[in-house]
């Protein structure tokens, strides 16, 4: 019997959370009471934007990680920085991601594979190791755990100027499925989110303009989402009465793409 998962005062890894989602999601599981454990790339000052932002029942509560997702030895290296710098570990948000357009007809083959293997590196063979790395400090603590994994509408609607980034997300999702029957006996459950677009600054060039309008109407809504929409069905998700969800791949696209 495994103990309650906790509502409250959790140890919580955001990976990418520099800016845009992953600030959202930092800041949605502190506001919480929740201590926290800000991931960055390579941009740190964004980063410690995203710490600073961030509400803490006591000094020193949340750590700011750096790392290259891109290098096979990072998760294990990443996930024994936050527990460390938490005092353990009870919930993993796989958000960090690479999404570069490489259409196919205009790509060279060397481009070509080169975007497949960093998206590869980063999206799924980073995703996989945090949440190998994460299960097992989780099974350890013996009071479970939660781990969501940030997939996308790309997966099942295609995307054709960044195929690479369709498929890995897409692979995404069926790992966290093989995941939550792995790890359900030892009370941890994992899910994964399935957004379209999303306001933040790394698509604020494709959201101007008419191209942004077409994109807007795609949804019903006449919208995109909002990072923060997003963020709070992460939470759930993460909650312990998400738990029924696990293996759950949730669609959050305002009806922008309505998959059978």
């Amino acid at each position: 019997m495994h103990a309650e998962f906790p509502s409250t005062g959790r140890r919580v890894l955001v990976t990418g959370a520099a800016d845009g989602l992953g600030r959202a999601l930092a800041r949605e599981f502190a506001a919480a009471g929740d201590r926290v454990a800000v991931h960055y790339g390579s941009r740190r000052a964004q980063a410690e934007e995203t710490l600073a932002l961030l509400p803490a029942v006591e000094a020193g509560a949340h750590a700011l990680l750096g790392g290259d997702l891109s290098d096979a030895a990072e998760p294990p290296r990443l996930v024994a920085a936050a527990v460390e710098s938490l005092g353990g570990l009870d919930i993993l948000v796989n958000n960090a991601a690479v999404n570069l357009p490489h259409p196919p007809v205009d790509t060279s083959y060397a481009a070509w594979t080169a975007a497949w293997q960093q998206h590869t590196a980063v999206n799924l063979l980073g995703t996989a190791g945090l949440a190998h790395q994460a299960a097992a400090r989780m099974i350890a603590q013996g009071r479970g755990g939660r781990i969501v994994n940030i997939g996308s509408r790309g997966a099942f609607r295609g995307e054709p100027d960044h195929p690479a980034y369709g498929a890995t997300k897409a692979a995404v999702h069926a790992l966290g499925q093989s995941l939550a029957l792995a790890l359900a006996p030892y009370g941890i459950a994992v899910s994964s989110v399935a957004p379209g677009f999303i306001e933040t600054p790394r698509v604020a060039d494709r959201l101007g303009g008419e191209a942004g309008e077409a994109v807007r109407a795609q949804s019903p809504f006449g919208r995109v989402a909002q990072p923060e929409e997003v963020a709070a069905a992460v939470a759930w998700l993460a909650s312990p009465a998400g738990e029924w969800s696990s293996g759950a791949v949730l669609d959050l696209n305002g009806a922008s793409y309505l998959r059978t």
